[in-house]
This record gives C-alpha cells, sequence and structure tokens, in this order.
C-alpha cells in the first residue's frame, strides 16, 4: 500500500517541450496515479481550467499554458501502469524512418488508452519497442476507422508534422461507403461542427448553425468514386451505395462521419451516426464494421521538407463492397 497524495487544487504551467500535446495525453503524463477514466471525468466536466476556461481532452495545449486541476486523490494502491500492461504489439508499417512512422491500423483498435478502453496503439506500440525513446501520436483516428496513423519518433518531427495538421497544410483522403446514390454535384460540405454529451456522458458532434459561437467551421470534400451498380453486393438491391473518396480540409472530431449523415447519406456500419435498419442489412450481407478508410495522406516530411504521398490500401474485408 502506498500513502494517499493529499487533494488540493494545483497548478501546472505547460513547458515549451510539451507544446503541442493533447490535453488528455498530457495530464496522464503528469498525474501519475490517478485512473486515465478519472482524468477524461474531470475534463468533460468542466474542472480542469487551461488560462481561466474550459478546455476539452483534444485541445493542444501551448508553452506557457497554465492549467488549473481540481483536487485529485492518487490511488491508495498504485495502478499498474498502463504501458507495462498492454501488449505489445508492431502494426503494419508503411514507411518509417528516424523521424517518424506511418503504420496501418486495423478497425477496431483505439489509438490510445482511456474512456474504457485499457490500451490502444500507442501503448502497445512502446510496449513492443521499449529501446524506442520516443513514440508519439501525430494525430487521431476513431476506433472504428482503419488505416494511415502517424507516428512521431522524435519531438522535433512530432511539432513539424503537428504544426502541419493545424495549418492545413495536410491532404487528408478517406474512402467511406455511404446509403444513397450520392449527388455528383455536391463536392463541398461547409458546416459548423458543436460537441455535446449525452446523458450517459458520452461524446458526440452535431451540425450547428452558422451563428452559433461555439461552432467549429469544418470544411469535407466529396467526388464519387463509384455507384452501387458497380459494387456488386446483395444489399444494394434494397438500398443504393455510392463508394466516396472523402478529403478533409479541417480535422474535427467525427467531422466525415457527421457531414455525410447530416446531408442524408451516413456511413455504412456508423453505430453512432448511421441509419440502425440499413446496417442491419449490411451485417447480414457481411459487413460487421464501419466502412471508413484513413486512404491517402499527404505531408511534408518533417526533418527535409520533402513532399510526400502515402497510402493504405482497403483490408480485405472491404475490398468486396468497394468492387475490387
Amino acid at each position: 500500500m502506498t500513502p494517499s497524495t493529499p487533494a488540493a487544487v494545483r497548478h501546472l504551467t505547460v513547458d515549451a517541450e510539451s507544446a503541442g500535446q493533447r490535453l488528455d495525453n498530457y495530464l496522464i503524463r503528469h498525474l501519475k496515479g490517478v485512473p486515465k477514466t478519472h482524468i477524461y471525468r474531470i475534463i468533460r466536466s468542466g474542472e480542469v481550467r487551461r488560462n481561466k476556461g474550459r478546455v476539452s481532452a483534444d485541445d493542444r495545449v501551448e508553452a506557457g499554458d497554465v492549467l488549473r486541476i481540481p483536487p485529485v486523490r492518487l490511488a491508495e494502491r498504485a495502478e499498474p501502469d498502463v504501458a507495462l500492461a498492454a501488449p505489445a504489439r508492431e502494426f503494419p508499417v508503411l514507411y518509417e524512418d528516424e523521424a517518424f512512422l506511418a503504420i496501418d491500423k486495423p478497425a477496431g483498435v483505439a489509438v490510445h488508452g482511456g474512456s474504457g478502453v485499457s490500451s490502444g496503439v500507442i501503448e502497445q506500440l512502446r510496449r513492443a519497442r521499449p529501446q524506442a525513446r520516443f513514440l508519439e501520436l501525430v494525430h487521431r483516428l476513431d476506433r472504428e476507422t482503419s488505416g494511415l496513423l502517424l507516428i512521431a519518433k522524435k519531438r522535433s518531427a512530432l511539432k513539424a508534422l503537428q504544426d502541419q495538421f493545424r495549418e492545413r497544410e495536410t491532404g487528408k483522403t478517406y474512402l467511406a461507403l455511404v446509403k444513397g446514390a450520392w449527388p455528383t454535384r455536391l463536392k463541398v460540405l461547409d458546416q459548423p461542427l458543436i460537441k455535446y454529451l449525452l446523458a450517459d456522458g458520452e461524446r458526440r458532434v452535431r451540425v450547428t448553425g452558422r451563428d452559433d459561437p461555439d461552432g467549429m467551421r469544418s470544411v469535407t470534400l466529396v467526388k464519387v468514386r463509384g455507384a452501387a451498380e458497380g459494387l456488386g453486393v446483395p444489399v444494394a438491391a434494397l438500398w443504393p451505395l455510392s463508394l466516396l473518396e472523402v478529403t478533409i480540409k479541417t480535422g474535427r472530431t467525427h467531422q466525415i462521419r457527421v457531414h455525410l449523415a447530416s446531408a442524408g447519406y451516413p456511413i455504412a456500419g456508423d453505430e453512432k451516426y448511421g441509419d440502425f435498419a440499413f446496417n442491419r442489412e449490411l451485417a447480414r450481407a457481411g459487413l460487421r464494421r464501419m466502412f471508413l478508410h484513413a486512404w491517402r495522406l499527404r505531408i511534408a516530411h518533417p526533418v527535409t521538407g520533402a513532399s510526400m504521398e502515402l497510402c493504405s490500401e482497403l483490408p480485405g474485408e472491404l475490398q468486396r463492397w468497394a468492387g475490387l
């Protein structure tokens, strides 16, 4: 047993080395012994403040930010380090050098632990590479989304890549299968999004009005890649289907899922924003996951500045549905 730490309000000042990290990751590293579930709870409740204002778990901290941490008591029995408890796992590597690596994330695996998930890609990868001095997520993918995910191997590479994402200098294109015949004239979705919580505390996102001060501008570009008749799957007899190339100009939480569903074309297999009757028919026909895949990413190399295009091919369970 370890003695408990007296609870008191704390103020943490973010240093230059930590700039660019997600708030949740920053707190997880600085509040050793505090369960992740509790960290997410105090963030959601607004008890964590940045420069006296509310902040979200996925907001990036900046050097000089002052974080107010409410009284939190460390566990009487020290919890095992999630990184050590995580199973060691390597993921298919699409590209790797001394600065970063790009992996092919499978659907169903969270990118990091927290909110009821004991471990994710980053914890499992750290466990598999104990000799690595630095491994950090550059960006996120939803748990049920597969495809390209970048991991920085140096802090300088992390900052350079995150700056590109923040300044919208990357080209992120996904493949999505949706219910309905997408009109080819509809190429741009420019609707602000807002986060909200369900009664049970689960996070959701919805489209809001342009005059909503809390709305975040969100831009999604859509190109039709294939229509139902070319997909060759039985459920197309019940509902038309469209395979889309979707490029996001802003990286909001659940942006693609919410924009497409709000337009009337929910993503196949989406359990949060999709059409549930549609999803049941898809499952009977063999599609038992969400059809959203991080397919292509254009970046500048964080060290050399050279233009790069990375690509993740559709996993086998989706290829039949894409007509490949």
